[in-house]
């Protein structure tokens, strides 16, 4: 029994389907195709610091439905691949620290201590209120992405400068 005969038939029911799904398409297409990248500053300001992978933006983006935030997440992501992040290495690296709160550091404090000298390249500068903190340098000593370390176990701060930082002192 149809209520309003002749209004809702299976042609409309496929005309509706396929424009409901013209708008989800064009409504993802910013999402999809915005190449415009932020710098590693202007993403920390927005919150997003780190390496974030373009696909934890797309997670994101199916808990949350702020697609102004999304927007600024792909802005300030990497491309997903086999070795995305693998490949890329720094030519040096300031650790960024409050020596108020080195104490609550061990992990931090034992590598300034202990390891430090392994790794030429990587200068310790003491900033009040800061939070540890690698910011990853480019070859030209230019601030290029920032990683918060607070939780970092040792060997783990350790194997990531080893594979990302270069160990010689260009900067």
């Amino acid at each position: 029994m149809q209520l309003l005969p002749g209004v809702w038939n299976p042609a409309t029911a496929v005309t509706v389907t396929l424009a409901a799904a013209a708008i989800i398409f064009i409504s993802s297409m910013p999402l999809a195709w915005s190449k415009e990248q932020l710098s590693s500053r202007e993403c920390e300001d927005l919150g997003f610091t780190g390496l974030a992978l373009c696909s934890d933006c797309h997670t994101l983006a199916e808990y949350i439905k702020d697609q102004e935030l999304v927007a600024d997440c792909l802005k300030c992501c990497a491309e997903d691949s086999d070795d995305a992040t693998s490949k890329i290495t720094y030519s040096g690296a300031v650790l960024e620290v409050c020596m108020r709160k080195l104490v609550f550091y061990p992990e931090i404090v034992g590598f300034i201590e202990e390891d430090k000298d392994q790794f030429p390249s990587v200068k310790v500068q003491y900033t009040f209120n800061s939070p540890p903190k690698l910011i990853l340098l480019d070859d030209e000593g230019q601030h290029k992405e920032s990683i918060r370390i607070d939780n970092w176990k040792r060997e783990h701060f350790l194997q990531f400068l080893q594979e990302k930082v270069k160990r010689s002192s260009a900067i």
